[in-house]
């Protein structure tokens, strides 16, 4: 495995962060990232409400490959408190929120202390699978805290 990076922007605030991921702490989890990422990718995210300081983006059910939702993740270098910088991927099976028939992925930038991966559902650990990048910190605060302000974005990932 070669390490890789995702390049994180956002247009209106300007957030634009480098995000290592972690593939020997969260292997199956960065893989499917990785296979979901094959080309960059806009998704729509918003500011968590449960969760603290996050900006969450649920995965659409059109963007995850049937053979990639077929195969459920492992938790991996799980954190229920997750960090500034953490990029954490949350993995619902089928049918347990809401009934809904399909797993739910969501993509979490946490940008603040005080997080938790506390849901509707009550508490689910979450995949860290990458960092931003300490000299980005401030940069993806100054974005985030933007994002919570203006409302709905859509986060482009792209690999580096």
């Amino acid at each position: 495995m070669t390490a890789w990076s995702l390049r994180l922007t956002e247009a209106r605030s300007g957030l634009d962060v480098t995000i290592e991921l972690l593939e020997k702490k969260a292997p199956a989890n960065v893989a499917f990232l990785r296979n979901l990422l094959a080309e960059p990718c806009e998704m729509p995210a918003i500011h968590a409400i449960w969760t603290g300081p996050e900006i969450s983006c649920p995965i659409p059910s059109a963007l995850v490959p049937p053979e990639l939702a077929e195969v459920p993740l492992p938790p991996e270098n799980a954190t229920l408190t997750p960090q500034p910088g953490d990029l954490v991927l949350a993995y619902v099976p089928a049918r347990m929120w809401g009934g809904s028939p399909s797993p739910i992925f969501d993509l979490g930038v946490f940008y603040g202390p005080g997080a938790r991966m506390l849901f509707p559902i009550g508490w689910l650990a979450g995949s860290v699978i990458g960092k931003v990048l300490p000299q980005d910190l401030a940069a993806l605060t100054e974005g985030c805290i933007a994002i919570r302000q203006q409302g709905a974005c859509t986060l482009r990932f792209e690999a580096k």
